[in-house]
């Protein structure tokens, strides 16, 4: 008898119904870390409509009145990704999360996908989450760190006037397909993984089916391998909830992605973190944005943690004490943090 393949819209249809499964079950679903759960309090909405129409999902969490804390997510995450800090800092500070266009419940939209145009997405975030003449601490993991560079080098002009401080993890300004070490027999230097190889790699609609030896090879190459248990089985939920599409449409920005010096416009106190075992952004990318942040006076600080690439959640104990003294420092009072 013989086997008949599912018709390409139907298999479709499966592929966004496990998405939508799995958002529903960030939403819903409760761990043994409790730090990982939804945030338990209310949260507002915040109308924010991009330049090209699209209507971006953003989030402020805690009191209307607090001090603000932006935090802006990598590829293939969601503002989800940013429990273990809502559920830390919303009790004090006003929290402002957002999706990425095309992540969780933010539309793709329909201008040309550029770090320009995520520039420009940010910069509508802080415009509906800061009130006239408010500051922030602006915090952005791997895209999210991206990001914020090429917003400063787009609005180097906004840069004192919205923001006390910015903490950068687990990012880079350019360059990632010759210095990821994700690949194994490719490194650095001479054995640098081909360029061509690296784009289609990126580029791939990659799906992440619930079989065990999928989540063995993300926890080697995404993470590390001390990232068990819970914090493993959040994070490969969070990645599931981005659609293979969305992913490798941004995995082709990425592959291409050049910022510049935007990181030299960030002139306010900032602070880098990096993952000793981080593949995707080795401590080499963390380095060459400290050199830029050197020369212009503004380095704060720079970490090192015992992470893989999702550094704030791997070890979000470590990663919150660290945001907490940053925005200690910017605020000027000494906030209570959950779990810190």
């Amino acid at each position: 008898m013989r086997a008949t393949l599912p018709h390409p819209a139907d298999l479709g249809r499966k592929v966004r119904d496990l998405v939508l499964a799995h958002r529903a079950d960030l939403r819903a679903r409760t761990y043994g870390t409790a730090d990982l759960n939804p945030p338990a309090g209310p949260y507002e909405v915040l109308p924010v409509t991009a330049s090209d129409g699209a209507r971006l999902r953003v989030h402020a969490y805690g009191p209307a009145d607090g001090d603000v804390i932006v935090l802006v997510h990598g590829w293939t995450c969601c503002l989800e990704y940013w429990n273990p800090q809502i559920n830390a800092f919303a009790g004090e500070y006003r929290v402002i999360a957002y999706d990425v266009r095309g992540h969780g419940e933010s539309d793709e939209g329909s201008a040309p996908l550029t770090t320009d145009q995520l520039a420009d997405d940010l910069a509508e975030v802080l415009d509906a989450a800061l009130r006239p003449g408010q500051r922030a601490v602006l915090v952005g993991h791997s895209l999210g760190g991206m990001t914020i560079q090429a917003w400063a080098g787009r609005y180097p002009q906004r840069v004192r006037k919205q923001l006390l401080a910015v903490l950068l993890t687990n990012t880079a300004a350019g360059g990632l397909i010759a210095e990821t070490t994700v690949v194994p027999f490719f490194n650095r230097g001479a054995a640098a993984l081909p360029f061509r190889m690296g784009l289609l790699g990126l580029s791939a609609r990659i799906l992440f089916p619930p079989v065990t030896p999928v989540r063995w090879v993300f926890r080697r190459q995404v993470m590390s391998l001390a990232s068990v248990g819970d914090i493993a089985d959040f994070s490969l939920n969070i990645v599931r909830s981005c659609p293979a599409r969305v992913r490798g449409r941004f995995g082709t920005l990425l592959s291409y992605l050049d910022v510049g010096r935007g990181a030299a416009n960030l002139t306010v106190p900032t602070t880098v973190i990096a993952g000793s075992a981080d593949d995707l952004t080795p401590p080499v990318h963390a380095e060459r944005i400290v050199a830029m942040l050197t020369k212009t006076g503004s380095l704060d600080a720079y970490r090192m943690l015992s992470t893989g690439h999702l550094g704030n959640v791997e070890a979000y104990r470590e990663f919150n004490a660290e945001l907490a003294r940053v925005a200690q420092d910017a605020f000027g009072v000494t906030a209570k943090v959950v779990g810190a």
